[in-house]
């Protein structure tokens, strides 16, 4: 693996003499990937050490929740979908968006044609994989919007909990599963099957997508003028790794290998994630679009008599990190 220099050692002056790096511990939502490219990306050119920090990127996985090694004090930082954030602050955990760089959704369902499924009208009576951990609300809401029962039976459909695979949907457990445009469905393709044997349904097509990996902090952190200008640097060194990331996305995707302890990923799969992942943060500074966040959180209040959230969250994001790192 090539050697990594860490965002302090580049933040070194050349006399060896500068004072030591602020430290930032960010949390990711899931394993060391494209998804995550921005961050990698930031380290990797040294955007970091520009802005006097030492950054520790924290891969996730399936055992890891983000809130709870935020409330834990593992990180200091953490990504996180916001219907799972909204519901953790609405438990007591006050976890506030400082910055947003996914402008787009990437999730969908992935459903067989054979099914005869053509509009979400058709998942009556089926089977459909959601995944759970906090990922499900976006689904329930949707259900609840087209009010289609989520219990089974001929007028509602069967929920399968879903494992972070596809095989329920290979192996024909599921009509349909849940996938993202960057990761799941290229496994469908990978495995042998042909776009034409499939039909999706993109949340951000059918009016229910919810806000993905935005950037959250504690509440009582961000009270601190020292941790607020230390995230003022995080998010825009972040910003210009994800713009640059953007820009040169076979690079970017070739960073984030570099960066895989595990050795699991491939550089096929790496540049495929990248390419899609560039087109949901296509469009944001890091900025939180205040129309997106209403639209989040109608959606997960239409949850039906078991909602994601019961009352608009007050003082969950704020403009003040984003508006001094836009400066």
């Amino acid at each position: 693996m090539k050697h990594i220099l860490t965002a302090a050692a580049l933040a070194l002056g050349a006399a060896g003499t500068a004072q030591a790096a602020d430290e930032v511990r960010l949390q990711l939502q899931w394993v060391t990937q494209a998804q995550f490219a921005g961050y990698y990306v930031a380290l990797d050119k040294g955007f970091y050490g520009e802005e006097d920090l030492d950054v520790t990127i924290l891969p996730g996985g399936p055992d890891i929740a983000p809130p709870q090694v935020l409330a834990g004090g593992g990180a200091d930082v953490m990504l996180n979908w916001m219907p799972s954030a909204l519901a953790a602050r609405e438990k007591g955990l006050p976890v506030v968006n400082i910055a947003q760089p996914f402008k787009s959704s990437g999730l969908m369902l992935t459903c067989w044609k054979d099914t005869g499924i053509t509009s979400p009208a058709d998942f009556k009576g089926k089977t459909i994989g959601v995944w759970f951990f906090g990922n499900e609300y976006p689904f329930l809401s949707w259900m609840s919007k087209e009010g289609i029962s989520t219990d089974g039976g001929e007028d509602g459909v069967t929920v399968l909990k879903q494992g972070f695979n596809v095989d329920p949907l290979l192996q024909r457990q599921a009509d349909c599963i849940s996938t993202m445009t960057y990761n799941e469905y290229g496994q469908v393709l990978d495995a042998g099957v042909s776009e034409d044997e499939l039909v999706t349904f993109k949340y951000e097509d059918q009016g229910v997508a919810t806000l993905e990996d935005g950037i959250y902090a504690l509440e009582a952190n961000l009270e601190d003028p020292a941790f607020q200008d230390k995230m003022v640097r995080f998010v825009r060194a972040s910003m210009k790794g994800w713009k640059y990331a953007e820009a040169h996305p076979s690079e970017a995707a070739d960073i984030v290998l570099d960066n895989d302890a595990s050795g699991a990923q491939t550089e096929a799969h790496q540049q495929r994630m990248m390419s899609e992942i560039a087109k949901l943060t296509a469009g944001s500074n890091g900025s939180l679009d205040p129309a997106d966040f209403d639209r989040t959180v109608s959606t997960l209040l239409g949850g039906g008599s078991d909602p994601v959230i019961t009352m608009t969250p007050e003082g969950a994001w704020t403009h003040a990190i984003t508006d001094a790192a836009l400066k």
